[in-house]
């Protein structure tokens, strides 16, 4: 992980070259998806590398620039009630023990204050350092509703789909495409992903049917501590 952080930090011109040409994103987000839930005196951001989330204290597994603390989300290392708002953003997959994660982001969490969690369902393998599960949206309603301790109970307050079946089908196209040596996937990577993130437009139309959960690409929910 180490060696990844790094290269994105590198400032040399052929590591600007390769962010400078870096194609967009094959997904759009979900624009129901709230995001304006209070903020408070006091936000905690799990995982979120070398980023700087506005109004949060950013907490990694490493101590590299942009990361304020270095923890683990199993044993986080803050007292009861700190936190009024938690943002836990593709990170679940990667912990060995989800339910013990849950169990310690509600520990922290203030009373009637909120917990944001976004999951991955239909997405290739990606070992940042490791990559453990997948989630529905029920099973991670599950996770919520069953794992934390007596006096630390989530409620659901919004749920549904981030990114959808587009999102989906494009990431494993090119997932696809790239397997079969290192440096031909740099190529593909760049060349296809520029000529296919247009489609993503396309799952505009699929946010609001249920169905697009046969095949959603990640999902979110929103969580309030009785």
């Amino acid at each position: 992980m180490q060696a990844v952080y790094a290269r994105r930090r590198e400032r040399g011109w052929r590591a600007r070259l390769y962010r400078a040409l870096q194609p967009p994103a094959l997904f759009v987000r979900n624009p129901r998806e709230p995001l304006n839930y209070p903020l408070g005196r006091w936000g905690l951001a799990i995982g979120g590398a070398g980023s700087r989330p506005a109004g949060c204290i950013n907490l990694d597994l490493l101590a590299i620039p942009g990361v304020d603390v270095a923890g683990d989300a199993e044993q986080l290392p803050f007292r009861s009630g700190r936190f009024q708002r938690i943002e836990c953003d593709a990170v679940l997959e990667h912990v060995r023990r989800p339910g013990q994660a849950m169990r310690e982001m509600a520990r922290v969490l203030a009373p009637g204050d909120y917990l944001h969690v976004v999951t991955p369902f239909c997405h290739p393998f990606h070992a940042y350092p490791d990559d453990y599960r997948r989630f529905t949206l029920e099973g991670l309603k599950q996770l919520a509703r069953d794992e934390p301790l007596a006096g630390d109970r989530l409620e659901v307050v919004a749920e549904g789909w981030r990114t959808v079946p587009t999102a989906t089908m494009l990431v494993f196209f090119l997932e696809y495409v790239k397997l079969p040596w290192h440096a031909w996937r740099v190529i593909a990577h760049g060349v296809l992903g520029w000529l296919l993130f247009p489609l993503r437009y396309l799952d505009l139309l699929f946010f609001r049917t249920v169905r697009a959960a046969i095949i959603g690409n990640h999902c979110y929910l929103w969580l309030r501590k009785r």
